[in-house]
């Protein structure tokens, strides 16, 4: 995949932009925990949007790179916990993948398959990422499995759903705005 300066550029301000969402929300106490008992470690941000607009002005491997990215500055903001920055990276790549499926396979209504194979992949992937962490003893989910299952599913429904929508108005915003930057963006991922 060759990238061009323009096109690495705009990668790297989205990438920047992951980490001062990050860090400002943690920073300034602007990430909303989810409401239910037990499961407040759970928490809506706006780190996403940047990765999911990375994804549909450049492609899979930008916004796979912003997924990294997330990791990274979780990771060096909070060394101590590793799991929290690999489930978050894990959730927004699984966000990623999904869309990027939906854009690639669907013929007709192109967006509304990209929006739910996104948030289904997300809440199947990280359904399964917290069963394994319950498993090896690193998550406690409280009396009921079943019960704890549904409260996440629905968190990554809300957090996917969050990401996806502003991602999308913002890239379509920029597309009505600004044509010809989405026209370039959008010719050179299909070569890649």
């Amino acid at each position: 995949m060759k990238i061009d300066t323009k096109t690495l550029t705009g990668i790297i301000v989205l990438a920047a932009l992951v980490v001062i969402f990050d860090y400002a929300t943690k920073s300034y106490n602007l990430k909303i925990p989810f409401p239910i008992p037990g499961l407040q470690f759970l928490k809506f941000d706006f780190t996403g949007i940047p990765i999911i607009l990375s994804l549909l002005l450049y492609g899979l491997v930008p916004g796979a790179f912003t997924s990294a990215i997330a990791v990274l500055a979780i990771l060096i903001r909070s060394p101590m916990n590793i799991v929290s920055p690999l489930m978050k990276g894990l959730a927004e790549f699984s966000t990623v993948i999904g869309m990027f499926l939906g854009l690639k396979l669907a013929k007709r209504f192109r967006l509304p398959a990209a929006y739910f194979l996104g948030v289904l992949v997300r809440v199947v992937i990280m359904t399964i990422a917290n069963l394994a962490l319950i498993y090896m003893g690193l998550l406690i989910y409280g009396d009921t499995l079943l019960i704890f299952v549904l409260l996440t599913g629905i968190f990554n429904v809300i957090q996917g759903t969050i990401s996806i929508v502003c991602g999308y108005l913002i890239y379509a915003a920029v597309k009505k705005r600004v044509p010809a930057l989405i026209e370039e963006a959008t010719a050179k991922s299909e070569n890649s």
